[in-house]
């Protein structure tokens, strides 16, 4: 590092040093993820990388996440360090803490997810904290559905608690956890998943300042935050400037939901407000107002300044807001069990405004939100016609539709945008659980047709193998309001969720398979973007040649 004696600032870090330390950093926290990965109990943790880690300076910046995770678990996690530093300042911290919650409004969202804070010290000396969110199989409750009233019916609430005190496990804690859960070894597993995470980046740290001399990481810490600001405040600078207002109509439980915002570009910053919203939801699909900030966050840098690092420096130039009480701004204790059904749709309604502002930089409305199919056994029916040697499980198969098409490209197929993760295999939850998959394939033609294809959703046929009755716990979306097409391109196919002999399913519910019946899915395909007219004569035939649409022409 090079001093700058002339005014006393803190020391400069010379462009390759700098280069190579970051890179370090990044390894750090991305091994802490994998470790995650790797470790977990959930299937959606391991699978699909449901998680997220990071590294956060003493004074709760975030400076570096991993490249595996989703935005609705880091960028709460942004937050979510500042709250545990509140309840518990770093000066009262000690080596061997670990501190957890999985309060939704301090944390991810809603109950299902833990996040993890552990501090790290050097010689004595805190030098940063590492924190680690994921996804538990159960905590209770009704389950992980959108039908709860309230937080208090959706599963066993935790508020930011040492679950490790100075190296002493809190047994109290794990047994309260195990015990308020239908799987209590995964949930404990899980558990320890998160604290083995974080100690593999205390551990990663400190060979690292090992390695460089380094005592203290603030100098690097504050190059990251800067430059990822002024990297950010360069992008919007180049920006036209104005606003611009969107909306959208989804589904909802049992009555429409409008989405609407108004998005602001000025000389220094971004201003994203969903006044005009619907108001709260009587279930489980409300959104607190952290995990609206994260997606809408997430939209904005990668439509506009995409290769910027995403920390506490890029952040700060985006302020997103909603009036209380909103869907997207829900208060305790209002249910938000299923709060990605809506949170993950408002990236489609921030593009919305930036279409009229930046038309080239957006992608047209996609599936959005994952169609999570929830399916546990129906045990209670099957004692009630007589069945009593039926197996107990709970699966969570996530499943993706379509994206919208791109200004230059089409859209992606059964690809899960905004939130990034990847699809259980199939054969795993056929290993975990008596369910068969008998068709699981690309949905021809559900892209809305355009200059460019939006991405084509998927169909998908369950049953259970002994032919036993099991529950759907549904929330899923874009049934009733399928993704738009952008400037001319056409709307993708809507959702269907219905029972092989025939019946339709609500999107919204606790719904049962009956015994010897199967599920049929058939997810959202995306919106087309530009006049189908203006769509080349070699991408039609190629469309034709590999069965992605049945159209004629």
């Amino acid at each position: 590092m090079t001093a700058n004696p002339a005014n006393g600032a803190t020391p400069a870090i010379g462009e390759i040093e700098f280069q190579i330390m970051w890179n370090r950093l990044i390894a750090v926290v991305e091994e802490q993820a994998q470790a995650l990965r790797r470790t977990a109990f959930s299937p959606i943790v391991r699978e699909s990388g449901d998680l997220s880690a990071g590294y956060f300076h003493p004074d709760g910046r975030m400076i570096a996440q991993a490249v595996t995770g989703t935005p609705g678990h880091v960028n709460t996690m942004a937050a979510s360090v500042l709250h545990f530093l509140r309840l518990f300042p770093a000066r009262s911290m000690c080596e061997g803490d670990v501190f957890i919650t999985n309060d939704p409004w301090m944390g991810t969202g809603h109950l299902h997810d833990f996040v993890a804070v552990t501090p790290a010290f050097y010689k004595g000396t805190m030098v940063g904290l590492f924190a680690s969110t994921c996804h538990f199989m159960d905590v209770g409750g009704i389950g992980f559905g959108p039908d709860g009233r309230d937080v208090f019916e959706e599963g066993f609430y935790v508020p930011p608690t040492a679950l490790i005190a100075a190296g002493e496990i809190n047994q109290t804690l794990i047994s309260l956890a195990r015990a308020n859960s239908r799987y209590p070894a995964e949930f404990e597993g899980d558990l320890m998943s998160l604290v083995a995470c974080n100690q593999i980046g205390v551990n990663r740290l400190t060979d690292m300042l090992d390695e460089f001399d380094l005592t203290d990481l603030t100098p690097l810490c504050d190059q990251i935050v800067s430059r990822s600001r002024q990297a950010a405040l360069k992008a919007i600078a180049a920006l036209p400037k104005g606003m611009a207002e969107a909306e959208m109509v989804m589904d909802g439980y049992d009555k429409p939901v409008k989405l609407r915002a108004r998005t602001e570009i000025s000389a220094d910053h971004i201003f994203v407000d969903f006044t005009g919203t619907s108001g709260l939801s009587a279930r489980g699909i409300n959104v607190p107002i952290s995990y609206a900030q994260a997606y809408s966050t997430y939209a904005l840098a990668c439509a506009l300044f995409p290769e910027v690092p995403n920390n506490s420096g890029s952040l700060s130039v985006v302020t997103v807001t909603a009036p209380a009480d909103t869907i997207v701004n829900a208060l305790r204790p209002a249910p938000v069990s299923s709060r990605h059904v809506i949170g993950q749709m408002l990236p489609d309604v921030v593009y919305g405004c930036l279409a009229q502002l930046v038309p080239e930089n957006v992608l047209a409305e996609g599936a959005s939100a994952l169609w999570n199919l929830i399916l546990e056994d129906a045990h209670d029916a099957c004692l009630t016609q007589g069945i009593t040697s039926t197996r107990r499980f709970s699966a969570l198969s996530v499943q993706t539709g379509g994206t919208g098409a791109r200004s230059r490209l089409d859209g992606l197929n059964a690809t899960a945008f905004p939130s990034g993760v990847s699809g259980v295999p199939v054969e795993i939850l056929e290993t975990l659980t008596p369910l068969i998959f008998w068709r699981k394939e690309l949905r021809s033609g559900s892209g809305g047709d355009g200059e460019f294809r939006g991405g084509l959703g998927q169909s998908i046929e369950i049953g259970h193998r002994e032919g036993h009755p099991f529950y759907i716990y549904a929330a899923l979306d874009r049934i009733e309001n399928p993704a738009r097409g952008r400037f001319g391109g056409e709307h993708g196919a809507p959702g269907v969720v219905a029972l092989k002999s025939g019946g339709k399913l609500k999107g919204k519910g606790k719904q049962i398979i009956p015994a010897g019946d199967r599920l049929l899915v058939e997810t959202p395909g995306g919106g087309g973007y530009g006049h189908p007219e203006n769509r080349s004569i070699e991408h039609r035939k190629a469309d034709l040649r590999n069965e992605l649409t049945k159209r004629n022409d």
